[in-house]
């Protein structure tokens, strides 16, 4: 619902705490800026606290030929981000 963001798609990220966390991968309008901070303050106003992400990765989402967000993808570059 945020005006800057373009589009916005989540996975799991493995969290020691909580077993998993909500990681947001979000694309913004062109010529939109946005801090990872705003996203999840938009977020907390808006949503339920469990569901608020913990981590958000500015990107351009990965789609297939049709359209569809390529979410194993996005798992992919969450695991290497909690290698990492």
């Amino acid at each position: 619902m945020h005006p800057a963001i373009l589009e916005a798609a989540v996975v799991a990220k493995k969290d020691e705490k909580w077993g998993e966390t909500p990681c947001a991968f979000v694309g913004l309008k062109p010529g939109q800026t946005l801090t990872e901070q705003e996203v999840i303050q938009h977020c907390r106003e808006h949503m339920a606290g469990f569901k608020v992400p913990k981590t958000i990765v500015f990107s351009d989402l990965p789609k297939t030929s049709t359209g569809k967000v390529q979410k194993f993808v996005l798992r992919q570059q969450v695991k290497a981000l909690s290698e990492a």
